[in-house]
């Protein structure tokens, strides 16, 4: 049996962040199982096309927005759909949204 591929993992990951959290593209990978890979789970988020993954919910570190494909206003109405409120281009209260409680980055 072989282990899934990173990509998998990062999916399985993303997946699992609640409505109205957040967590970063470090947080993601150490999830994963490689804390030194927030860029590659970036590009795994930019390339990921999977129906019902929240890519929307994985952010650049201390919870700014990132890029989303280079559509941030989308990103930033998914957020705000879910509760999340944005301030220019910080999620506000990030240490509350923040997925998991206690992650560091």
């Amino acid at each position: 049996m072989t282990a899934p591929s990173f990509a998998m993992r990062v999916l399985h990951v993303v997946c699992r962040i609640p409505p109205g959290r957040a967590a970063t593209y470090g947080d993601v990978a150490a999830l994963a199982g490689s804390p030194r890979a927030a860029r590659a789970v970036g590009t795994v988020m930019r390339t990921c096309r999977a129906e019902g993954v929240p890519c929307h919910r994985v952010v650049a570190a201390g919870g700014r927005l990132g890029g989303y494909g280079g559509r941030p206003a989308m990103k930033r109405a998914l957020l705000a759909a879910e509760g999340i409120i944005v301030i220019g281009a910080r999620i506000a209260d990030w240490r509350r949204v923040r997925w998991p409680r206690g992650a560091r980055c």
